[in-house]
């Protein structure tokens, strides 16, 4: 009996040794992978998420992905590919909310079989904009769906979409965990207390143990170039700014003579708007060319003045490839909308204020030079008055114009004359020569 007791001891202790000990232990080769969902939800995140899992699922030793969480939210259509794309991944998926995770970061978060939250962090205000019936009854069912899938209280998480909800505190009925009229947003230490995450920490080796995954090495995915660029590109703060610039530099370009300063600026700004676009699969190679269209148009128009068909077709053009270049109509039609007020507000200015800088003065012949203020010249052509000749080059509103034989540099009194038409001299000022155009 004593020697039986001794062979089961002895083989218990065999056991204890070759089984690991301790959780977390390193299995051979086992890979976790890390994959940041940071920034403006677009389809370039989409992408980058995409991409970055099929990553993960064609290693042989991965085990799990890490998605860490950073975001304001973004677009709901590419918020929903995103839950898809994590649903069906047989990797096992952990949400990692390390600062915020709001809006469509809501449904990402919440499409993960584990939800983990860093200390400080928060989660929830997922309202759609605009909020009306429609919008918000489909975005409900996405996130109710979600989480009934996952386990989670679908409750708690259509508060943080619909203000019309109100949950009161199961512990104390008096007490409400939202009211009406507000969205739930969620604390770490609340999602804690509510059940709502399964684990709260900020060290990547302290989760992996909690959810006993065994692993010998944490990969990070790093977001490329890419999609840093695509997001910012995109994203409703800078898009304005960056079309904004482009429209100054063209009315700049327009003013002046020649290929220069406003034209470059214009030029970068829209390239730097539809590469980032291209980039985040907004846009493809027809909706390029209906810009380019739009620029021809209105350079047509810039050449015969009077604004028709050739005007109202470039900037039909203009306006209907940069919204669709645009992550989504109501951020391309706010964008237009304020790069058209900053264009109009620059435009007034350079014309009111431009004649008194040195620079802009030689550009559009803005000085006034008259014998009233003091002025006197010695190169006076007053000979000219009257003289009718040729427009050699466009005025727009300075050019060349020609007179028995001779060029002169002269200016309209702001309107644009075609090449080759008929003007003539109404007014000398120095050397400032003043045309308009022969009916």
């Amino acid at each position: 009996m004593v020697r039986q007791k001794g062979k089961i001891l002895l083989l218990l202790l065999v056991l204890l040794i070759l089984l690991p000990s301790g959780q977390g232990k390193a299995a051979e080769g086992a890979t976790v992978y890390v994959i940041p969902v940071k920034g403006e939800i677009g389809p370039a995140t989409t992408q980058f998420i995409r991409s970055s899992i099929a990553k993960a699922e064609a290693d042989p030793n991965s085990v799990a992905i890490l998605f860490e969480i950073d975001t304001l939210g973004g677009r709901v259509d590419q918020a929903t590919q995103i839950r898809d794309i994590i649903f069906t991944t047989p990797l096992q998926t952990i949400a990692f909310v390390n600062n915020k995770a709001e809006s469509a970061g809501v449904l990402i978060t919440i499409s993960a079989e584990n939800i983990v939250m860093a200390p400080g962090a928060t989660i929830g205000s997922a309202e759609t904009i605009p909020y009306n019936e429609k919008n918000i009854s489909y975005w409900r069912g996405e996130l109710r769906t979600t989480a009934e899938r996952r386990g989670r209280d679908a409750r708690l998480v259509e508060s943080m979409a619909d203000r019309r909800i109100a949950i009161s505190d199961p512990n104390d009925p008096e007490k409400f965990i939202v009211q009406e009229g507000e969205l739930l947003n969620l604390t770490t230490k609340e999602a804690e207390t509510l059940g709502f995450t399964d684990f709260t920490s900020n060290n990547y080796e302290d989760i992996l143990s909690f959810f006993q995954i065994d692993y010998e090495e944490i990969i990070s995915v790093q977001q490329d170039y890419k999609v840093r660029v695509a997001q910012a590109v995109t994203s409703s703060v800078v898009l304005p700014v960056i079309l904004s610039i482009g429209f100054i530099g063209f009315v700049i370009e327009v003013l002046t003579p020649g290929f220069g300063f406003g034209g470059t600026i214009s030029l970068i700004a829209f390239v730097i708007f539809f590469g980032g676009s291209v980039l985040a699969g907004n846009a493809g190679l027809a909706i390029i060319a209906l810009f380019v269209t739009g620029i021809v148009l209105l350079l047509i128009e810039a050449m015969i003045p009077g604004f028709g068909a050739p005007g109202i077709g470039g900037v039909i053009c203009i306006t209907l490839s940069i919204i669709l270049a645009s992550d989504s109509i109501a951020l391309g039609l706010t964008s237009l909308f304020i790069a058209f007020v900053m264009t109009i507000i620059v435009s007034v200015l350079l014309l009111k204020y431009a004649p008194r800088n040195k620079y802009f003065d030689k550009i559009i012949l803005g000085t006034e030079l008259n014998k009233g203020a003091g002025f006197s010249s010695n190169m006076t052509r007053e000979d000219l008055l009257g003289a009718e000749g040729i427009a050699v080059t466009m005025l727009r509103p300075s050019g060349t114009m020609e007179v028995n034989e001779i060029k002169y540099d002269v200016v309209t009194e702001g309107g644009f004359i075609e090449q080759g038409a008929r003007i003539r001299v109404i007014k000398v000022e120095g050397r400032r020569i003043v045309v308009n155009k022969i009916d």
